[in-house]
């Protein structure tokens, strides 16, 4: 690798008023981001601690209710995800994504409610409609503020916030089981879900205020946001190729449908997030160990606790993959390193589910938490995503959504045959498949490296010639990327013809 194409080795040199722009935006804009995905992944992944912390036994929960939980969810959240994004370029994201979030605070609050488990189905599906726009939602939202060398490293902290989420989950169900139970009648796990709706309403009210909206569309009410930072915003993508935000149009949505990225993107995020899925049932592994006597070897509060350090090696490690990718300005690297780390819980957890009695219960633990450190692959996929096409913001926003919304798809059905929870922790085919999709990973990352070095970089660059001329290229679907490389043309380019949103 060349170390003079590091961050620190060439990086553009931001005047006072841009630093005190992304300064402003990290305050403001991020923090909303990240507390707005603690939250949301409290609200998912307090399904499975309420299940293992009472909830199993107060509903009579006794078949494959839980995974019916998430496909409900995941049906839903598909359903709505594509939609979502095409209405977040008609109706400001301040209006929309926050309007949402109160919407599914109401919703989880009243999961506290149910006493049967179709109760639960039918307040599932709705949570999946409203959640489906926060995840792609920011997402996108990042790819118009933020320049290339910056983009990773957000896109890593926000999404470790679902970790921190998963981490706080288990902590505030131990809190609650300790000190709430039974308080008013109620069990722990039902208060586990109150506190979050209240949570969820307060904190997505406030979105109203803290989000920005775009950067040639701005939120009159975003107090903090001055008077330039606008035009700034504007000048900043225009430095780095990129095309101003605009609303998605029937062309736009034709060009996406006809673009292999569209596709080849989106299979290589599913398999991404689907191989390492084992550590999601830590927690239940850790349930379905007994003593010599029959007696459980963790209590509930230690099942529910013990998760909680894989949670925070996946924090750790969210960052440091997104740190490198900015600073050694590359994405696929990084990317083919965690699916190579990846392939070790892998192998090890199909040895030890095959033979228990002679494989050491050391094998299991080593490997819930290794699997940790492959965690961070989204946000690597979705920066390099923002560098392969810089030109079209239309197709960048229905790509994200496009991914997601087939990810919900293939795992909706894939969890209840892979993971089935009446087989755990001794799954038949779980940790197999996971080998085969980390090997896809390994292919399809240096496939869309080699083709992007040997095909599409000469149509990026004579795109960017387009730029600095001032000219209009003559496809507009040209893509390419030498990854992080827009820093290394000429910074005076000329504004894109770009039609703003009124």
């Amino acid at each position: 690798m060349d170390l003079g194409r590091t961050a620190f080795a060439q990086r553009h040199e931001r005047t006072p008023e841009e630093r005190d722009l992304v300064r402003r935006l990290d305050i403001f804009l991020m923090t909303f981001g990240c507390v707005s995905q603690v939250i949301k992944y409290l609200d998912q992944q307090n399904i499975s601690n309420a299940y293992v912390s009472g909830m199993k036994e107060d509903l009579a929960l006794n078949g494959n209710e839980l995974n019916y939980f998430t496909t409900y969810f995941s049906v839903a959240y598909c359903i709505m995800l594509i939609p979502s994004q095409i209405i977040m370029t008609y109706v400001r994201p301040s209006y929309w994504l926050s309007g949402l979030e109160i919407c599914w605070g109401v919703i989880t609050a009243l999961i506290a409610l149910t006493h049967e488990a179709k109760q639960v189905y039918i307040l599932r599906v709705f949570l999946g409609l409203c959640e489906s726009s926060a995840w792609p939602g920011m997402m996108t939202l990042f790819m118009h503020w933020y320049t290339p060398s910056e983009l990773a490293k957000r896109m890593g902290f926000y999404h470790s916030c679902q970790a921190i989420g998963s981490m706080l989950s288990g902590a505030l169900q131990v809190a609650f089981i300790n000190t709430l139970h039974n308080a008013n009648g109620l069990a722990g796990w039902r208060w586990l879900f109150i506190i979050n709706g209240v949570m969820t309403v307060v904190w997505g009210a406030l979105g109203f205020f803290l989000l920005p909206d775009l950067p040639n569309y701005i939120n009159p009410r975003a107090f903090w946001f001055k008077k330039g930072h606008g035009k700034l915003a504007i000048e900043r993508l225009e430095r780095h190729g990129r095309a101003e935000p605009k609303k998605i149009s029937w062309a736009g949505a034709r060009r996406t449908v006809t673009n292999w990225v569209t596709y080849f993107i989106s299979i290589m995020y599913i398999a991404t997030v689907l191989a390492p899925w084992g550590y999601a049932y830590f927690n239940l592994f850790l349930k379905s160990l007994k003593n010599p006597d029959g007696s459980p070897v963790w209590s509930t509060s230690q099942v529910n606790a013990i998760p909680i350090g894989g949670g925070a090696i996946n924090v750790v490690f969210v960052w440091v993959w997104a740190i490198l990718s900015d600073l050694l300005r590359t994405r696929w690297t990084l990317i083919v390193a965690q699916a190579v780390i990846g392939l070790v819980p892998c192998i090890a957890m199909s040895i030890w589910t095959s033979h228990p009695d002679t494989t050491p219960l050391a094998t299991a633990y080593a490997s819930y938490f290794i699997s940790y450190l492959t965690l961070g692959t989204a946000p690597l996929i979705m920066a390099w995503l923002s560098d392969l096409l810089p030109q079209d913001p239309e197709a960048r926003t229905l790509i994200v959504g496009v991914a997601i919304a087939t990810y919900y798809a293939v795992s909706a059905w894939s969890q209840v045959l892979v993971w089935p929870a009446v087989q755990a922790p001794y799954y038949k085919y779980g940790w197999q498949s996971s080998i085969a999709l980390w090997v896809l990973v390994i292919i399809m990352t240096c496939v869309l490296r080699y083709v992007d070095l040997k095909f599409l970089l000469p149509k990026r660059e004579d795109f960017r010639a387009t730029l600095i001329v001032g000219s209009e290229p003559a496809n507009p679907q040209l893509t390419g990327s030498d990854e992080l490389d827009p820093e290394d043309c000429p910074k005076t380019p000329k504004s894109l013809a770009i039609v703003t949103q009124a």
